[in-house]
């Protein structure tokens, strides 16, 4: 089983006992998190897709961290003109470990008449 879930504006394959990192939250390691945008569920075969999302379905993390990514390093410069600037970023990030999917209901189509 596992599903997709929307968080920081970006969306992560999640299935059960996984650890994994995303956009820093605001919670506290131990602090359990729960995700009710969830873009899709497969069970047993069965996939729930949602539009946006799927009703009813929720993801619950605990938080086990926050770190910083590697560092990414940007150097721009303009020819002939001595222009040189070197930056770097380090994004924060929260580590989670997924407990528990919660399937949603899957909706009906309506009867025609």
């Amino acid at each position: 089983m596992y599903a997709i879930v929307e968080t920081g504006g970006k969306q992560y394959r999640v299935s059960v006992d996984e650890d994994v990192v995303v956009e820093k939250l605001a919670a506290e390691p131990g602090q359990k998190v729960e995700f009710e945008q969830v873009c899709l569920v497969a069970r047993d075969g069965k996939v729930t897709v949602g539009k946006p999302w799927v009703r009813g379905a929720k993801v619950t993390c605990r938080v086990l961290g926050h770190s910083r990514g590697s560092k990414i390093e940007v150097f721009t410069y303009k020819a002939k003109e001595n222009i040189k600037r070197k930056l770097g970023h380090r994004q924060s990030c929260t580590r989670l470990r997924v407990e528990k999917i919660t399937a949603g209901r899957a909706r009906r189509k309506k009867k025609e008449s």
